[in-house]
């Protein structure tokens, strides 16, 4: 169940042409909190295509969405809506395909490479089968693959033009 809301949410907004990045609950059981990130699914790293008024936009219709979706006394949501950032969270295995070539920073529950919990290094892409994916970077010039399942978090490491 706990997914369900994820789920619902991702088909809905793709389908008014954005992406849902990530999605955090938070907030307390009289006022619940729902934190979305949301993208262009062709949106590139450092090039923000998601607006001010994309996320109001965005967050009108989910409203909607969530008041229909509700069962009776439901709590309302507080509703926040933003673009993923600079430091675009890698939530789902796609993404670790579509961002390829660029600097990502990895961090794990346990080590990821030797002994270290974080890494940062160029994104060369995934491999593997559904469940058994492995992420493949270029580290100091090094490639190190690290299972898709082993990483706690992933983001985009923003490079400012020199």
């Amino acid at each position: 169940m706990p997914g369900s809301l994820e789920r619902e949410l991702e088909v809905f907004i793709s389908g008014i042409g954005f992406e849902l990045v990530s999605m955090e609950r938070g907030g307390g059981r009289r006022r619940p909190l729902l934190r979305l990130r949301v993208d262009r699914p062709d949106g590139r790293p450092g090039h923000s295509c998601v607006t001010v008024d994309d996320c109001a936009g965005v967050s009108r219709a989910v409203s909607v969405f969530l008041e229909e979706r509700a069962s009776g006394g439901e709590d309302e949501w507080v509703l926040e809506v933003s673009s993923p950032g600079v430091d675009r969270p890698l939530t789902k295995a796609r993404h670790f395909v579509r961002f390829a070539g660029e600097k990502v920073r990895l961090r794990g529950a346990g080590a990821l490479v030797g002994e270290s919990r974080q890494v940062v290094g160029r994104l060369i892409g995934l491999e593997g089968e559904a469940g058994h994916e492995v992420v493949v970077l270029e580290v100091d010039g090094d490639r190190a693959r690290i299972a898709l399942s082993d990483i706690a978090k992933a983001t985009l490491v923003y490079e400012f033009a020199g």
